[in-house]
């Protein structure tokens, strides 16, 4: 009953007011499990209604797009998953390391006043990053080796999604200025990998290139797929994915987006030391 309550009354100041900060000093809206419920809305010129229409890209701020999709794998588990699709050449991504002050993903998006921000790679119960991890140059914890992935910006602001099975990082020819690494690759140079993975049904976060060079992070809320029903949904997807790596799931999955006049309010349920941000 506090959930409807809470849900009429965030709609009816989206309503009044056409903007998510309404909600802000509100409690964030949970299903019966305790999941969140993510406030999505969209506006464009083509439509009149806060509803997004499902398989469609909506441009916002230069370089940047969003979609829904509605996924189901083949054991019959589904989500509607959210698409963010950005162009390199458009952004600044960067890396937010606070594991003395973690924060809910809607804190960090609040404080970095961001375009777009989600979570990232995996961190231990002390609130420091179980890998390597860059932020703004400076460097913690030590690289994954022979497994994983590694998202990073170089000194040349080149923005790289890699396998570090294939291609590991060298802390002596490579000076990154931002990195996150997670585990495991869901996709490398267009396949499906294979990997041993819990094979339970979690909240999900996966960050992906396309075979244009475009950056993806996809999002599903619900605790609906395994990695393996994720890998296959991602491989049999029409985004055109090259690379994609698994990020940090479950009480961290989150993403934020403010951009022109698409807005995505999806909160983690913990408190997280690691974001990707983009500006």
């Amino acid at each position: 009953m506090q959930v409807r309550k809470h849900l009429r009354l965030c709609l009816f100041l989206l309503l009044l007011t056409g903007s998510l900060s309404a909600c802000n000093g509100l409690p964030a809206i949970t299903n019966a499990n305790g999941t969140p419920i993510p406030i999505i809305t969209t506006s464009h010129p083509n439509s009149s209604s806060a509803t997004p229409t499902l398989n469609t890209w909506y441009p916002a701020s230069s370089g940047i797009e969003v979609r829904y999709e509605h996924w189901k794998s083949p054991g019959n588990n589904e989500d509607t998953v959210t698409i963010v699709r950005l162009d390199p050449q458009h952004i600044h991504l960067s890396i937010g390391y606070q594991p003395n002050q973690p924060m809910g993903l809607r804190d960090w998006m609040q404080q970095e006043q961001a375009k777009v921000i989600i979570n990232g790679g995996y961190f231990d119960q002390q609130n420091n990053a179980t890998a390597l991890l860059v932020s703004n140059g400076q460097v913690s914890g030590s690289s994954y080796n022979g497994f994983g992935g590694m998202l990073s910006v170089d000194s040349n602001g080149t923005i790289s999604l890699r396998s570090l099975r294939n291609q590991p990082y060298d802390p002596n020819t490579e000076q990154l200025q931002q990195a996150t690494q997670s585990s495991p690759m869901l996709m490398i140079d267009g396949q499906r990998t294979q990997f041993s993975a819990n094979a339970a049904s979690q909240r999900r976060t996966v960050v992906a290139t396309d075979t244009k060079g475009r950056l993806l992070f996809i999002i599903s809320p619900g605790e609906a797929f395994t990695l393996d029903e994720l890998a296959d949904l991602l491989v049999s997807s029409d985004l055109s994915l090259k690379n994609a790596l698994n990020l940090d799931g479950g009480a961290s999955t989150g993403l934020y987006m403010n951009a022109g006049g698409q807005q995505v309010a999806i909160d983690s349920i913990s408190a997280l030391p690691i974001v990707i941000i983009v500006k």
